[in-house]
C-alpha cells in the first residue's frame, strides 16, 4: 500500500514550522503588523483569517493567544526594537517586516543592534532572533496572486541585510526547505533573515514531512547535475533557473542548476566545486545589479575559481531602475528563463 505525499504550500510550510517550534518553546513570541487580523480580538467573535499577506501566520493566535502572537502599530522602528530587547533578555522573537522596502524604516534596530549586539558584548550574549521579510516582483511567471506593488513594495533588497556581519540571511526556495530552514533559523541563537518571496508564498506547493527538521544553515545545494554550464539561482530565481535548463536541454547544452538558499554566509564552496565540473557559470538574481549578490558570487568565482573558467561570468538581474507599477512592464522586470537562456548561448557562442 502506497501512503500519498503530504504536500503544503510554501506559505503553510513556514507556518507549521512556527506553529510546531511555538509548541516546542513557550520562550518564542511572534510579532509584526497584522499577523494577527482580527483574531486578536477573539473574545469579540473575530474570526483569525487573515494571517498577513502571505497567510503565514493564520492561525497562531487562537492557538497561541494574544500574549505570545503580537499585532503591532505600524511602526517598524518600534517593534523590530522591542524584538531585538526581548532577544536579549531572554525571549526567541520572531519579527515581520511586511515588505523588505520598509527595513529603511529599522535599518538601525537591525544593523546596529541585531547584528552587532553578540560582538560588543565579546560573545557573552546572545540574540537568538528571527526577521521574516517578504521580497520581490511578480514578473512574467508571477501567479495571479499579487504584482502591481510599485517600486516602493517590490523590491529585492537582500543584498543590503548579506552585507552586515552579525547577521545571517537566508532566501528558501520550496515548501520543504522554507520549513527546514525557517525552524533552523529560529533554533539559531543569533539573528537571522529570512527572505520569503511573496509569489512563491501562495504557489510553490511541494511535499513537506510532518515531523519537524531542519536544513542547515550556509549550505547551497545542487538540485539538477549538469556538465556544459552552472545557473546559479537566489529565491524564486531558482525556479527560473530550473526552467531554462529544461530549455537548454532541449538544444542539447547540460545545464547545472545551484540553489544558493544561504546569502549570508554563502557556501562558496558548493559554487565552486559546481563551476570546476562545468567551467562557466550565470549567477541569476532578480535584484538590481549594482552591488547585488549577483555580482558578489561573480566576483567570488573569478577570484578564487578563475582558473576553473573557459568563459567570463555572466549575470542575468533586474534593470538598473525602480520596479515599474504598470503590469506590462513588471513582467518584463523580472528575469526570465529566456535571459538566462540567451546568456548560456553567449557563453557558449551559440545562436540557440
Amino acid at each position: 500500500m502506497t501512503t500519498a505525499v503530504r504536500e503544503l504550500t510554501f506559505s503553510q510550510a513556514i507556518n507549521e514550522a512556527i506553529r510546531q517550534e511555538m509548541r516546542r518553546d513557550p520562550t518564542i513570541v511572534i510579532m509584526g503588523e497584522d499577523i494577527a487580523g482580527g483574531a486578536g480580538r477573539a473574545h469579540l467573535g473575530f474570526v483569525d483569517a487573515w494571517g498577513g499577506p502571505l497567510r503565514v501566520t493564520r492561525g497562531l493566535i487562537t492557538e497561541f493567544g494574544p500574549e505570545r502572537v503580537l499585532d503591532t502599530p505600524i511602526a517598524e522602528m518600534g517593534f523590530v526594537g522591542a524584538a531585538v530587547g526581548a532577544a536579549m533578555t531572554g525571549l526567541r522573537p520572531i519579527v515581520e517586516v511586511l515588505f523588505v522596502d520598509l527595513i529603511g524604516c529599522c535599518y538601525d534596530q537591525i544593523i546596529n543592534q541585531a547584528a552587532k549586539m553578540h560582538y560588543m558584548m565579546g560573545g557573552q550574549l546572545d540574540l537568538p532572533l528571527v526577521i521574516r521579510i517578504p521580497y520581490g516582483a511578480r514578473g512574467a511567471t508571477g501567479q495571479t496572486y499579487g504584482g502591481g506593488a510599485a517600486a516602493q513594495h517590490s523590491q529585492t533588497l537582500y543584498s543590503v541585510l548579506a552585507h552586515v556581519p552579525g547577521l545571517k540571511v537566508v532566501a528558501p526556495t520550496t515548501a520543504y526547505n522554507a520549513k527546514g530552514l525557517t525552524m533552523a533559523a529560529i533554533r539559531d541563537d543569533g539573528p537571522v533573515v529570512v527572505m520569503e518571496n511573496k509569489f512563491l508564498g501562495l504557489a510553490a506547493k511541494g511535499p513537506v514531512p510532518e515531523e519537524p527538521y531542519t536544513i542547515p544553515i550556509g549550505r547551497a545545494e545542487v538540485v539538477r547535475r549538469g556538465r556544459d554550464v552552472t545557473l546559479c539561482g537566489i529565491g524564486r530565481m531558482t525556479h527560473v533557473c530550473l526552467e531554462a535548463a529544461a530549455l537548454l536541454a532541449g538544444e542539447g547544452t547540460s545545464a547545472e542548476v545551484v540553489d544558493v538558499l544561504t546569502l549570508a554566509p554563502l557556501d562558496e564552496a558548493t559554487i565552486l566545486e559546481s563551476v570546476a565540473r562545468t567551467k562557466r557559470l550565470v549567477v541569476v538574481d532578480e535584484d538590481t545589479p549594482t552591488a547585488s549578490m549577483a555580482r558578489d558570487i561573480a566576483a567570488r568565482v573569478a577570484d578564487q575559481g578563475f582558473d576553473f573558467l573557459d568563459a567570463p561570468v555572466k549575470t542575468v538581474t533586474a534593470p538598473e531602475t525602480p520596479v515599474p507599477f504598470a503590469a506590462v512592464l513588471e513582467a518584463h522586470y523580472v528575469p526570465r528563463a529566456a535571459n538566462v537562456v540567451a546568456a548560456v548561448h553567449t557563453l557558449l557562442g551559440t545562436g540557440g
